[in-house]
C-alpha cells in the first residue's frame, strides 16, 4: 500500500483545511523554512515512515555537494508550482473539474511510484477530500456518484478503478468549452454599473432609466438585483 500522509491547516474556529495529501518521496516542511515555524500539522492516514531531515544539515551539505542544492531548488520550485495548481483548483474550477484533476493528478503520483494508474484505494474520508477541494461532502459523494453512472470510474468504498481517463479529460474540456462560449457571449453584450452607497439611490436612477421597477431599499451597501 502507498503511504499517505494528510497536511491541514486550523482555522479560528477550530476547525481543519486539508492542504494536501502526500506520498512517498515528498517533503513535509518547507512552509516552516522562511519562519521558523510550522503553519499546519501532518497525520499519517496509515502505517509510515518518516525521514527527518534537518534544514541545517540540509544547506551545509548543498554547500558541499552543488548537485544536492539544485535538487532542494527543484523540490522548491515544484513546492511553488503545487501551491499554485492548489491556488487554480480551488479558485477557478467546478466542481467536476476538482474532482476529476485530483483523480487523474492521483492517477500519475501513483504511476511515478510505481503502482497502477487506474486501480487505488483513497485512504483520506470523502469529509478530508471535500475539505482539500473546497466541496462539500454531499457535493463530492454526489460526484462520485455521478462519476460512476457515466463509467468513468468504479467506486466501492475506497477503492476506486478509473475506467476512462479519456472520459475525465473530457470533463475538463467540456467545462472549458462552456466557460469560452459564456465569455464570447459577455463580449457581445452591452453593461453598465450603477456605483453608490445605498440601493435607494441606484434603483431610484435604475428605474428611471429603464421604467424596470426594482425593489429598492434605503440601506447602506445593499445590493441592486435587477432581476427583482
Amino acid at each position: 500500500a502507498v503511504q499517505l500522509l494528510r497536511r491541514a491547516l486550523g482555522n479560528d474556529d477550530g476547525r481543519e483545511q486539508v492542504t494536501g495529501f502526500h506520498m512517498p518521496g515528498e517533503l513535509l516542511g518547507l512552509d516552516g523554512i522562511g519562519s521558523g515555524k510550522y503553519n499546519g500539522n501532518a497525520l499519517s492516514l496509515e502505517d509510515a515512515e518518516v525521514c527527518v531531515l534537518p534544514f541545517s544539515l540540509v544547506e551545509e551539505l548543498g554547500r558541499e555537494i552543488p548537485v544536492m542544492q539544485r535538487h532542494l531548488h527543484g523540490v522548491l520550485s515544484r513546492e511553488i508550482v503545487r501551491d499554485h495548481g492548489v491556488m487554480l483548483l480551488l479558485g477557478s474550477m467546478r466542481a467536476e473539474e476538482r474532482l476529476a484533476t485530483f483523480l487523474l493528478n492521483l492517477s500519475k503520483r501513483f504511476v511515478r511510484r510505481g503502482y497502477s494508474a487506474s486501480d487505488f484505494h483513497l485512504r483520506m474520508t470523502r469529509d478530508e477530500l471535500g475539505s482539500y477541494l473546497g466541496l462539500k461532502l454531499e457535493t463530492v459523494s454526489r460526484l462520485f456518484s455521478q462519476f460512476q453512472t457515466e463509467r468513468l470510474i468504479d467506486v466501492q468504498q475506497k477503492h476506486v478503478r478509473i475506467l476512462d481517463v479519456t472520459g475525465l479529460e473530457r470533463v475538463l474540456a467540456a467545462v472549458e468549452r462552456e466557460r469560452e462560449t459564456q465569455r464570447r457571449r459577455r463580449r457581445r453584450e452591452f453593461r453598465a454599473a450603477i456605483v453608490g452607497y445605498t440601493n435607494a439611490g441606484k434603483s431610484t436612477m435604475f428605474n428611471a432609466l429603464t421604467r424596470a421597477n426594482v425593489f429598492v431599499e434605503d440601506r447602506l451597501f445593499a445590493t441592486l438585483d435587477a432581476t427583482t
